[in-house]
């Protein structure tokens, strides 16, 4: 058994080593500008501080983490296109001829739609939700918010984002291999909302706003899930019953 496994982990270790060497790259060009980068990422929250206050660091090694994370954020993101190419070419040897041809389209709507969802996150969410939660008490508290936190959790939701709007591409290429219709997601639709809202839940920051700034556009992903899958595989129409003998009697 461990015979036939070891081409296919060896081939994954080829496909990480790659990824993996290209977000390395990617985080050394990154690390030279990650004080540009970081106030690209602040400069949401930095507008609903109140004027002329700044965040804050709470250990002497913050600030150095930070960069480092700000440019490993980074040069994940830079480096999306050749993970996803290498993630395809993985999967390529077990596909047929003719689906091997969507590697470009799947590499670039891939791409596309992640960072629609980390733009999404970027000028919707993160305005909107922080600014429900810092204003929430600012009469009886003042906000002294870490740079480190915000960090870690900025790059949480973006990515959580980035994943959710997989959800179209994922279910164009499911559609392909004849593995989902359409019939088979609009019946499984009310799960799908339960599942939307906890993965929202457990995403955002614990308010309800967030939560809904997250499941919304899902819902959203997954009907324009069920009508990609109704182009690429509609769900074949049930053959007829055969008549009884009794109604062919009676004609």
């Amino acid at each position: 058994m461990f015979e036939e496994l070891k081409p296919h982990l060896v081939e994954l270790r080829k496909r990480l080593f790659i990824s993996v060497m290209t977000v390395i790259v990617m985080f050394v060009v990154c690390f030279s500008f990650w004080n540009q980068i970081l106030d690209f990422i602040i400069a949401p929250l930095q507008n609903t501080l109140p004027d002329n206050q700044k965040m804050v660091f709470l250990e002497v090694q913050e600030p150095f983490f930070v960069a480092m994370k700000v440019a490993f954020f980074t040069g994940f993101l830079l480096s999306l296109p050749i993970i996803f190419w290498q993630f395809w070419l993985f999967v390529a040897p077990g596909l047929y001829e003719n689906e091997k041809k969507y590697v470009i389209p799947f590499v670039i709507s891939a791409t596309f739609m992640f960072l629609v969802g980390a733009a999404f996150c970027y000028y919707v969410v993160v305005p909107i939700g922080f600014a429900f939660l810092i204003n929430f008490g600012q009469q009886l508290f003042s906000a002294m918010l870490n740079i480190g936190g915000y960090v870690g959790f900025f790059t949480k939701l973006v990515i959580a984002f980035g994943i959710a709007f997989e959800l179209p591409v994922i279910t164009f290429f499911l559609a392909k291999l004849g593995l989902v219709d359409d019939k088979m997601l609009k019946n499984s639709f009310r799960y799908a909302i339960v599942v939307i809202f906890i993965f929202a839940a457990i995403m955002t920051p614990p308010d309800i706003l967030s939560q809904f700034l997250m499941a919304v556009p899902l819902i959203g992903l997954y009907g324009l899930s069920i009508f990609i899958a109704a182009r690429v595989n509609p769900a074949k129409d049930e053959e007829p019953e055969q008549e009884t003998d009794e109604e062919k009697e009676d004609e």
